[in-house]
């Protein structure tokens, strides 16, 4: 179903307090409200589901105060606390950049205010960007294609696309975060193996020559002060776009014994030295370190290095192979090293347009499947592609598609995809900064869920209904107690105090 896209108004609070019928629809309050008037209050729902009836449907439950005792569902337990949430986003490319350009600009403000206002809209609050091209970029490049770090620039796709979106999204949503990542090095800097030494000056695969570990390292201090420059603040890096892939348009081979050598010897060194105190998340691939023995557990291997370790905030994973399972051994083996997930795609392989089976399936294994495993952070592909895809580069991804599709004939009407609506009911409910808590289930196995309580109290609540009818849930916070009927193969947030 597409349709054009309407400023879509999320406020979760504030809402008077008569007391109607269970799962009212209010439908989006265009002022704000007056203040809860009793101790009980409502919670506010959103819900979407798989047929596209409803698309981010806002509601109003009643809580009603626990005189007895109750049965329920779902039981949070706001003692058990787990991990704290830096936020939820997509990524900014110079594809997604260039789509949102061609829009009318009233119609671009409306579609960013819907995905990242906290008051307004979804509030989706962490962004990835490449560091020079991605797969999904406009043309090859990287900030410093003349053999020497003297000659490091930003190029006209970074100044003319990425930080002209970057700076309306800021003026939305100023305290977004925003990681950056790089797909491949300059080419100067890259051999063809380790061993020989030979110049490999080709966009895809090689190696990083340890001769240029330094440049290399000035090159992301030289990245991170000119977006600053334009007033992007950079809150973290990842090393190296899924150095495991050799196939990408843009990539680099670079297993954990050369990220270990690098951050030891030049990166973390760097950015000390230069007062930059950016955040380094190492890895940024596949659960599974796409099956090579050497590989397994690749972060495990550099936080064993105690010099290496100390620059080290955490790992970074895609979920292009292995399963999510693999977030909590990596966490049981270093608890105080963090992780972040920070790459899928649905497209062509994964009937990634047919929300009635993505929607469900991606909220288990992107949204519960990460945030239930430690991850503090969950960032999908591409915010918006056009309905083929693109743009596009040969050796890159022609079958993926975007959170969003834009309509190349109008690019006005929008399509929203299953990683939308996944990232949208996460970052509506759960805020910069909330707790994992305990939630505690009684009910079949087809309901899933995870539970927050946000720096204000709130508690935050994200719920998925993969059964085949409705069915009603009875949710607890110790004090109060909701019933909500989920309609069938659905996601529902929940927000109350």
């Amino acid at each position: 179903m597409k349709s054009v896209y309407s400023l879509l108004v999320v406020c979760f609070f504030g809402v008077a307090c008569s007391t109607p019928k269970s799962n009212k629809n209010v439908g989006d309050p265009e002022v704000p409200q007056p203040p809860i008037s009793n101790n009980l209050g409502k919670a506010m729902v959103l819900v979407s589901t798989g047929n596209r009836e409803k698309s981010f449907h806002k509601e109003e439950v009643t809580l009603k105060e626990n005189k007895t005792s109750i049965q329920a569902n779902i039981t949070l337990n706001p003692a058990r606390k787990f991990q704290k949430i830096y936020g939820f986003g997509s990524a900014i490319t110079g594809s997604t950049c260039y789509n949102l350009l061609k829009m009318n600009p009233e119609d671009r403000k409306s579609f960013l205010k819907e995905t990242f206002s906290v008051s307004e809209g979804l509030g989706q609050s962490y962004l990835r960007v490449p560091i020079g091209c991605s797969d999904f970029s406009l043309s090859e490049y990287t900030c410093c294609d003349t053999p020497g770090i003297e000659n490091f620039a930003l190029q006209e796709e970074d100044t003319q696309y990425i930080i002209p979106i970057l700076k309306e999204i800021l003026e939305i949503n100023p305290d977004i975060q925003i990681i950056g990542s790089p797909w491949t090095p300059p080419r100067w800097m890259k051999v063809n193996n380790l061993k020989d030494l030979q110049p490999h000056n080709q966009w895809t695969s090689g190696r990083l020559n340890p001769k240029y570990y330094q440049d290399y390292a000035t090159y992301f201090v030289k990245w991170l002060q000119a977006m600053k420059s334009y007033g992007i603040e950079i809150d973290a890096v990842t090393i190296q776009n899924e150095p495991l892939n050799r196939r990408n348009s843009a990539s680099m081979f670079m297993g954990w014994q050369e990220q270990l050598n690098f951050v030891k010897t030049a990166l973390g060194k760097t950015l000390k030295e230069n007062n930059l105190s950016n955040k380094i998340y190492l890895f940024d691939h596949n659960y599974n370190y796409d099956n090579m023995p050497e590989q397994q557990g690749y972060p495990t291997h550099i936080y064993k290095d105690e010099e290496a370790s100390k620059y080290i905030t955490g790992a970074a994973y895609h979920n292009y192979g292995g399963h999510y399972s693999e977030l909590e051994k990596i966490h049981n083996q270093y608890p105080d090293k963090e992780l972040i997930f920070t790459e899928t795609s649905i497209g062509t392989w994964n009937d990634g347009r047919n929300l009635s089976h993505r929607l469900t399936d991606d909220m288990e294994q992107i949204g519960f499947g990460t945030l239930n495993n430690w991850c503090k952070a969950v960032i999908v592909w591409n915010l918006m592609l056009d309905e083929n895809g693109a743009p596009n580069r040969e050796g890159g991804c022609k079958t993926c598609y975007g959170a969003v599709d834009i309509s190349s004939s109008d690019y006005k009407t929008i399509t929203k995809n299953s990683h939308y609506y996944v990232i949208g009911h996460l970052s509506s409910v759960i805020k910069p900064d909330a707790i994992r808590i305990e939630n505690q289930k009684n009910t079949d196995q087809n309901i899933l869920c995870t539970s927050f309580q946000n720096t204000d109290g709130s508690y935050a609540l994200v719920l998925l209904n993969k059964n085949k009818q409705e069915t009603q849930i009875v949710v607890t916070d110790g004090q109060k107690h909701f019933s909500y009927n989920v309609p069938a193969n659905a996601v529902a947030s929940f927000r109350w105090k």
